[in-house]
């Protein structure tokens, strides 16, 4: 008796659409095609398009520290509602995740308590360069993560010494914040109190690009693996799509959605984050890499903050918003409104974070890969409320936005933990595999 069968839908396998049913046991995809068996369930997926598992792989879920904004679980809660089953989150904690002993307190955080599959990423400080040598074979670890810049959390490696001691003992791809902190210093008399319209200005082009070069060159030299998070510049986009190979990059959907100044006129510091949302002419080069496929990976950098937070005087308030839950359906959008294929949504948050950090089973559908789908309608418009935000903190950069394009079922490891925006069942996930 099979556990499952999603039948009836357009199903994305070999990077085309095929009308097939998928026969699920024990958590895998045991057959594809035509299927007559019994299954204690079956999906119509009629009218649907079934995508393998979608994985983002920047998330802040602020456990353990600020629970009171986000924790595990709820985190895990906003990604199966947005149609992602599988999140790498990040270790600028309270304490940090930067010890062996702080990463195995974070997957005992997790177990029995997260709807979604999940990693960690692994601290990186200016010292514990014996533990980064160390992680090839940590469960739950999906690379190191190192602030070249600072932003939430007191994780920060600034000076190049130190930059080149993490790479030096890395032994897991280093995704990188990727901003220099003596400029963050220098442009700090930029800060204008009260005016979040200077936010980019003090966090600005220079910071990101001469930062990039810097990872770049230390990565290449050591023959390393760099994965620049959140790449905001068209200094960046130019000098990065010369340098592929060891090095690979992220844009998040809010630098493909809003920019400025228009994005601080609406959303004021609700639209903070960094590296922040720039003017229109960046927005259109982080375009150009998708459309070129240049970039690599599309990450929310759900970094959600309380309203009570956001809401103080700039720059007393905190930078990031929640993303999670809104990362498909605005990508799914911009697929309508025809600035990428599906195709290469898939390479970005499937196929290629598979293959830069070396996920087992996921990110295709393929017999004895782990059942985990994401089933969306391609055509049914929903509208994004804050109300309706799983996170939390209870807004999203999005509100009132409306999106061609939406998940409509989440499904991880054969068990449906979403279905028409209801969550389902208990918290499973488990911690990904990888080679």
């Amino acid at each position: 008796m099979l556990d499952l069968i999603i039948k009836n839908g357009s199903c994305y396998i070999n990077k085309d659409l095929k009308n097939h049913d998928i026969a699920i046991r024990d958590g895998k995809i045991v057959e594809i095609g035509k299927i007559d068996s019994e299954a204690k369930e079956i999906f119509d997926a009629k009218g649907l398009t079934v995508l393998p598992g979608c994985i983002d792989t920047q998330t802040h879920f602020r456990e353990p520290g600020s629970t009171d904004t986000e924790d595990l679980n709820s985190g895990s809660r906003a990604a199966i509602a947005g149609g992602i089953t599988a999140v790498f989150e990040m270790p600028n904690t309270n304490p940090p995740t930067s010890t062996k002993k702080e990463f195995q307190r974070k997957l005992d955080l997790a177990k029995n308590r997260m709807y979604c599959s999940y990693a960690f990423y692994f601290g990186a400080t200016a010292d514990n360069a014996n533990e980064l040598a160390d992680l090839k074979n940590l469960e739950g670890c999906c690379g190191i993560k190192l602030f070249a810049g600072s932003s939430t959390g007191n994780l920060l490696v600034a000076d190049e010494k130190d930059i080149e001691i993490v790479f030096q003992n890395s032994s897991k791809v280093v995704a990188v914040h990727s901003e220099d902190e003596a400029i963050l210093n220098i442009n700090k008399k930029l800060i204008k109190n009260g005016d979040v319209h200077s936010h980019p200005i003090w966090r600005s082009e220079e910071c990101a690009i001469s930062s990039t070069r810097r990872i770049v060159r230390i990565a290449e030299r050591y023959n390393k693996k760099a994965h620049i998070l959140h790449i905001t510049t068209k200094q960046e986009i130019d000098f990065l799509s010369q340098h592929k190979g060891n090095i690979t990059f992220e844009i998040t959907p809010q630098h493909l959605t809003i920019y400025a100044p228009d994005c601080y006129d609406k959303l004021g510091t609700y639209a903070q984050m960094n590296p922040p949302l720039r003017d229109k002419s960046h927005y259109d080069r982080l375009w150009y890499a998708v459309k070129n496929n240049f970039n690599d990976t599309i990450g929310s950098d759900h970094a959600p903050h309380l309203k009570v937070n956001k809401d103080k005087d700039y720059p007393n308030s905190p930078s990031g918003m929640p993303g999670v839950q809104t990362l498909m359906p605005v990508m799914l959008n911009h697929i309508n409104d025809g600035k990428l294929t599906l195709e290469q949504l898939i390479n970005l948050v499937c196929e290629n974070p598979v293959k830069i950090f070396g996920i087992k089973n996921k990110g295709f559908i393929k017999e004895s890969f782990d059942a985990d789908f994401t089933i969306v309608d391609l055509n049914k418009v929903i509208e994004i409320k804050n109300e309706k935000i799983e996170s939390k903190c209870g807004w999203s950069p999005f509100n009132g936005y409306k999106l061609k394009g939406t998940p409509v079922a989440t499904i991880i490891n054969g068990e449906i933990k979403m279905k028409d925006g209801v969550i389902l069942g208990e918290p499973t996930g488990k911690a990904i595999e990888f080679i």
